[in-house]
């Protein structure tokens, strides 16, 4: 090559053509449990076609996919731009607390006392696990005393507490719990043991440790099984095997 030959022109590279994009439904927000959709907590995102999956709301399949979806309840929440799916939402005219209780489970209600006396002190809250305590008293021994005798048993365990009052999600750990009843998910077998637990003693709830969820209660130590109960007599404490 001679000294005033010019230089190779530079071989230009081809761009890839971008990827194929389609515009879906996403929450504009974190959306909580119970929430009623507005049109703020909703928006249309780019989304590349081959992230897409089965159930996103599509603008080109739904161009009116996010009217239709305010004044839906949100059934579980949402993350800040995750997808809308019409499975995590429920319309006005279906039971919000039948479309989140898990198939074959019963909602039962039962009186609590928000002061904290049978119910940790108000901690409780809507997804806890708790176990169920009924006291009820002992005739048998309270005849044969001719004082009180009460006695304590745990007839449920790992029961998942679904509202409490009318609180069905916490928000930001800033709510206090309201109201006199707790919403628990039964099985029908369970539902028929707090009915008739409810009719004939006082229930309480003792609640349980998040890592213990799933796991069996513990099996009271030999000595434990006969504990003592107090019975209070003309103002005189004694105690008594059960």
């Amino acid at each position: 090559m001679s000294g005033g030959d010019p230089p190779p022109s530079p071989v230009a590279k081809a761009e890839p053509p971008p990827p194929p994009i389609t515009e879906v439904l996403v929450a504009a927000a974190e959306l909580p449990m119970g929430q009623v959709l507005q049109p703020a907590d909703l928006r249309w995102q780019r989304w590349p076609d081959d992230a897409l999956t089965p159930g996103y709301l599509t603008r080109k399949l739904n161009p009116k996919g996010l009217e239709e979806a305010v004044g839906a309840t949100v059934r579980s929440p949402f993350l800040s731009g995750e997808p809308v799916r019409p499975q995590k939402l429920v319309r006005p005219d279906s039971g919000f607390m039948a479309a989140i209780l898990p198939p074959g489970m019963r909602a039962i209600a039962i009186v609590t006392d928000t002061r904290g006396t049978n119910s940790a002190g108000g901690f409780i809250l809507p997804n806890d696990r708790v176990d169920v305590i009924r006291t009820y008293r002992d005739e048998e021994n309270s005849r044969a005393t001719g004082g009180e005798v009460q006695v304590s048993q745990t007839i449920l365990t790992d029961i998942r507490v679904l509202a409490v009052g009318q609180l069905i999600q916490e928000k930001g750990g800033s709510n206090v719990v309201s109201g006199d009843t707790a919403t628990l998910a039964l099985t029908p077998a369970q539902a028929e043991t707090i009915t008739l637990a409810q009719k004939t003693g006082s229930l309480s709830l003792s609640l349980r440790s998040i890592a213990d969820s799933g796991r069996a209660a513990p099996e009271a130590e030999p000595e434990q099984k006969n504990s003592a109960l107090t019975v209070v007599r003309f103002g005189v404490a004694r105690q008594q095997t059960r």
